[in-house]
């Protein structure tokens, strides 16, 4: 009641929080549609009429997904394509952004440029490049062709977030802990590293979300070996343009989504502190 009458007398306050109320509705609107449809029966999906919910859910569309003997292995193959890119883009990043603000070295104001330019060309522009390059080096059909370009197109954006992190550690705490016999591998891990994990668990997320979801890539890397697919594959095998499987679409989409929902549950609460700022002096 008490904080009724307060939000009464501040109406900016009250103002601000339905439309936040309002935005997260409409941003969650079309997972509650996929969930919705991944249990209506066939009927109701197919229906020219949709309605927002259904009295008849059904688990049709998830013993369909299951059943599919591949499913298993995209699944598998998913997770390590996207915890190969999380670990290493994570650790190659700390590497890079902790050299690029700690050592004064000729062309470091360049190389942190081309981080940024190289954020500016279109992951699809590059697409056709890449296939070559991954033909010649023979990594076309392997989860290596994913990895690769997954890890190369996350470190810039990691770098740049990260350096902000590693610049926030006073220089003082690195002289104290060198005094006090500490070396710099000691330093670099055992002081540095938790101190800037906050922000490699916000970079890691955005790292994980991409190689999670990746459709392109997958697409035009993995050509004949269906062995090698990852999980958004799956949803062609329900995809048919005579004849959709919208429920089996919708229940595939479901399942990916659990992951991404698993892994930002984890690492909530470093996410938060990551996004919101460094260490201070």
């Amino acid at each position: 009641m008490v904080r009724l009458v307060g939000l009464v007398r501040r109406p900016w306050r009250l103002f601000a929080e339905v439309s936040a109320l309002l935005i997260a509705a409409v941003v969650a609107f079309p997972l509650y549609w996929m969930v919705l449809g991944a249990f209506k029966p066939a009927g109701e999906i197919e229906s020219s009429e949709p309605w927002p919910w259904t009295l008849d859910p059904s688990p049709d569309s998830f013993q369909r997904v299951f059943a599919q003997n591949e499913f298993g292995r995209y699944f598998l193959n998913s997770l390590v394509v996207a915890g190969t890119v999380v670990i290493a883009s994570a650790l190659i990043a700390f590497l890079a952004a902790t050299a690029v603000t700690r050592f004064r070295f000729r062309f470091r104001t360049t190389l942190l440029i081309m981080f940024l330019v190289a954020q500016m060309v279109p992951v699809e522009a590059l697409t056709i490049p890449l296939f070559f390059v991954m033909r010649d080096f023979g990594q076309l059909n392997t989860l290596g062709s994913l990895i690769l370009p997954h890890i190369a197109f996350s470190l810039p954006f990691a770098i740049w977030m990260l350096r902000g992190f590693v610049k926030a550690v006073p220089e003082a705490l690195e002289e104290a802990a060198y005094i006090d016999g500490a070396s710099r591998s000691r330093f670099l891990w055992q002081i540095l590293f938790p101190l800037v994990f906050p922000g490699l668990v916000a970079t890691s997320v955005f790292s994980f979300i991409s190689a999670w979801n990746d459709f392109l890539f997958a697409k035009s890397f993995i050509i004949s070996d269906t062995s090698q697919s990852t999980l958004p594959m799956a949803l062609l095998v329900f995809y048919k343009p005579d004849d959709p499987d919208w429920g089996g679409v919708m229940a595939a989409s479901t399942v990916m989504t659990i992951p991404v929902l698993i892994f930002f549950v984890l690492v909530q609460r470093r996410l938060v502190s990551g996004l919101g700022g460094a260490v201070k002096d």
